[in-house]
């Protein structure tokens, strides 16, 4: 039985799919409006998660991830440096696309572009109107919360604080103001417009995901996640006029990611603590070590990034790696013993219901991290078959599957150059010239490769 945390109803519950196999999953993507930052990989590589494990699971997943393109950010971005909105934007969703890329995220099956999808949000709109949840107030239109009776049940909003008739045009407000919401913006000098029957302008944020998400995942579907900072006003309102449009439930499952800290405090440009994927790179980090750190703290718990943090991710997950590289070059006998067997499939085990339970990836990876300790374990104990260490090893890159934090294969593939280089050294050895032999190691750590001489022969692996 998999579960999730239902920020709807605040339990965990039992996940079941609309269509049995089957999983249905949209996610808020990035407003092309700069780089994203770190604290909005923590939420993508979640949902990177959440969409591996239900694949791991043997659904077939259905994912959907908007691209706002066009809304106040973007639209100031554009003016500021008096460029088309187009061009402006494109910078970004294709760093933002390079980006997903070298975290290893899997792309989503669609990618719908907010200015692609106009005439779907003037339907909904015109929709709203005609059944009486929208009006029209000078020039623009808006969302009347006083008709939809049900609204705040995502974010507990209380309905006293209700401001009835009081109107925000702005696409993101704070928690305090619970106003009617734009859902299209008359035409003003400077920002793009599209002509409508109930007048030019261009469409509010909140309207883009819903005509985006219902274009392509239909009215109901099961899974939308985001970070907690969209469960107001953002999600709130794609509920609202989602089923006051097609009257009916929306979503089933709200799951949503707590904020990414920095030395414990908001990620802010003006206190020197704001970081993009860029920015880290720039000082020679890995990706995968900061994939890694982003998904070893369950989603729903504040993260706190420091670069101690990231660099205790990095020794875990280079223990991971040290392990399968020992494992994989021991000489082992190849005897079955069934004693050492069963630890990769109970390990196995306890992963799969560790993720089960509302994505617990702390006891998934204390799960993964028993295996390598119990299988060291019988190796210094002279108890590990060859037939048990390959099991071993076909356990964790199962799990790999989910998490994706090992090196790629090609990785372990050395040029015919450096082969070579090892030979030579080998040969010098041999002849007894040490000091070549110590020449030739020096020169190829120096190119990230570290040479280990054991009884069984040199062996070799790759450092950053």
């Amino acid at each position: 039985m998999i579960s999730f945390y239902n920020t709807l109803s605040g339990e965990v519950e039992e996940f079941k799919p609309r269509l049995a196999g089957q999983a249905s999953l949209y996610t808020c993507g990035p407003t092309v409006y700069d780089y994203p930052h770190i604290g909005n990989y923590r939420a993508y590589i979640f949902e990177d998660l959440l969409k591996r494990f239900l694949l791991f699971s043997d659904f077939k997943v259905t994912h959907v991830m908007n691209i706002t393109d066009v809304d106040d950010k973007t639209i100031r971005g554009a003016n500021s440096l008096g460029m088309p909105l187009y061009e402006y934007t494109k910078k970004y969703t294709e760093a933002f696309f390079e980006d997903i890329k070298t975290l290893r995220i899997l792309p989503a099956d669609y990618y719908p572009r907010a200015t692609e999808h106009i005439d779907d949000m003037v339907r909904m709109i015109k929709g709203l109107l005609d059944k009486g949840y929208a009006y029209i107030k000078d020039g623009s239109v808006y969302f009347s919360l006083a008709k939809f009776p049900d609204y705040g049940k995502l974010s507990k909003i209380n309905k006293d604080e209700l401001k009835a008739g009081a109107r925000v045009e702005t696409d993101e407000y704070e928690k305090e103001s619970v106003y009617d919401f734009v859902l299209w913006k008359k035409a003003k000098p400077g920002e793009p417009v599209w002509e409508t029957e109930f007048g030019p302008g261009r469409p509010g944020w909140h309207i883009e995901c819903s005509a985006m998400s219902t274009r392509y995942l239909g009215p109901n579907f099961d899974i939308h996640c985001g970070g907690i900072d969209n469960i107001f006003p953002h999600h709130e309102n794609e509920i609202a006029q989602s089923e006051a449009f097609y009257g009916q439930k929306f979503v089933n499952y709200w799951l949503h990611c707590h904020h990414l800290v920095v030395d414990g405090e908001k990620m802010s440009k003006s206190k020197g603590n704001f970081y993009t994927l860029r920015d880290l790179l720039a000082r020679n980090i890995d990706p995968v070590d900061l994939r890694f750190f982003l998904l070893s703290t369950h989603y729903r718990k504040m993260l706190n990034f420091t670069f101690d943090n990231l660099e205790q991710a990095k020794a875990s997950r280079q223990r991971i790696i040290d392990f399968l590289y020992e494992l994989e070059h021991q000489s082992l006998a190849e005897a079955s013993q069934p004693e050492s067997e069963p630890l990769a499939a109970a390990a196995l085990t306890n992963f799969k219901e560790s993720l089960a339970d509302d994505l617990n990836i702390s006891a998934a990876l204390a799960a993964l991290f028993e295996l390598i300790r119990g299988t060291n374990s019988r190796l210094a104990k002279s108890q590990l078959s060859r037939q048990a260490a390959n099991q071993v090893l076909a356990a964790i890159y199962q799990m790999d599957q989910v998490l994706a934090v090992l090196p790629e294969k090609k990785e372990e593939e050395l040029t015919a150059e450096i082969m070579k280089k090892i030979e030579q050294r080998e040969q010098a050895r041999l002849e007894k010239n040490f000091a070549l032999a110590d020449s030739i190691r020096q020169e190829l750590l120096q190119q990230g490769i570290m040479l280990e001489d054991t009884k069984e022969g040199v062996r070799w692996k790759k450092i950053k």
